[in-house]
């Protein structure tokens, strides 16, 4: 098996890729990033775009299977959001049919469900999405349900959001809190359930879906924690871990969200729509189809996930102290949220 990764130097292709190697296959990454990790003597990697169809082609060219991960994530432009995410999905299982591979593995979200008012959330839900991000991933699903009507193995898996080694971006907010010895806020309650994943069960799914009969997988999965607790519960696990014996700390979801609509529109706050309007309400789906069909079985709780990503944190953190950034890999700019965070 030779697999092309898109987004290879990202939060989840690296640890794709590792878990790919660790099963003996070849693996080709493909990002506008450079692969700057220690496995890039073990693979090959190429810098490229995927919105653009002939370098893409070629780099594929020789590859039996692919797992698109690559993706303009919300924090993005709506230009970049749509042409990455949806013609660049495109190209990508254009250049798969016309070069024969057996199968391209789509990592889509569960954010196409939109911000829905029933859990558990099942594959046949209603697609909602929210804000550009969600609609590209609709839209994007809609492409490979094409490519599969024309012969071409397609599985779709819809991850919760997935955390692990090498993942920064809003949990960074979350990590260093807690490092500082400071408690945390969430907006509401705190009671709502939100199920997260573990990066390595993820993988797994991926695995899967790269290995069964394509009779099987050839379908859309939702993937996520089996074991998860309230977003208080699970959050403050962070903090006990840290030892400082802080707090989470909630307040009332309206006004905070009105707040944070503003603080965004100024740019003073990296919390975009989909953040803010789910962080208060349950958000978790039925993983039931993945578990009978693909076998799926989570090692991680979200408690387990959360402690794991924060000891990586920890022990990294000199090599991104002073970085940041839009994408998964990086700490955001904590913008007008680093004054707040003195008052807790």
């Amino acid at each position: 098996m030779k697999v092309f990764v898109t987004g290879g130097s990202g939060f989840l292709g690296i640890n794709l890729i590792r878990y790919l190697l660790e099963h003996g296959c070849e693996v080709v990454s493909y990002d506008i990033a450079p692969f700057d990790y220690p496995e890039a003597d073990r693979i090959k990697w190429i810098l490229g775009d995927i919105r653009n169809k002939t370098p893409l082609e070629d780099a594929m060219a020789g590859c039996t299977h692919a797992v698109h991960c690559a993706a303009a994530l919300p924090l993005y432009s709506r230009e970049d959001i749509y042409s990455t995410d949806i013609d660049g999905t495109r190209n990508v299982l254009e250049a798969a049919a016309k070069l024969g591979f057996e199968r391209v593995v789509q990592i889509s979200s569960t954010a196409v469900y939109g911000v829905p008012d029933h859990h558990p959330i099942y594959e046949t839900d209603n697609l909602v999405g929210v804000g550009d991000y969600g609609q590209a991933k609709i839209d994007a699903e809609a492409v490979c349900g094409e490519y599969r009507d024309k012969g071409l193995c397609v599985p779709i898996i819809r991850p919760k959001s997935f955390i692990g080694p090498e993942r920064l971006g809003v949990f960074a907010l979350l990590y260093d809190w807690a490092k500082d010895a400071r408690g945390f806020p969430l907006l509401g309650n705190g009671k709502n359930r939100y199920q997260l994943l573990d990066v390595e069960d993820l993988c797994d799914a991926i695995w899967t879906c790269l290995t069964k009969p394509c009779d099987e997988v050839n379908d859309v999965f939702n993937v996520g924690a089996a074991e998860f607790g309230t977003m208080k519960e699970d959050f403050q696990a962070v903090l006990d871990y840290a030892g400082f014996g802080k707090k989470i700390k909630c307040f009332p979801a309206g006004p905070a969200v009105l707040v944070l609509k503003i603080l965004e529109k100024l740019k003073l706050s990296p919390l975009y729509k989909w953040v803010y309007d789910t962080a208060s309400t349950d958000s978790f789906v039925s993983i039931e189809k993945a578990q009978k069909t693909l076998g799926f079985t989570p090692k991680y709780s979200n408690q387990d996930a959360l402690i794991r990503n924060y000891k990586w944190y920890l022990d990294n953190l000199k090599s991104f102290a002073n970085t940041s950034g839009i994408s998964h890999r990086v700490p955001w700019s904590q913008g007008i949220l680093k004054i707040a965070k003195k008052f807790f």
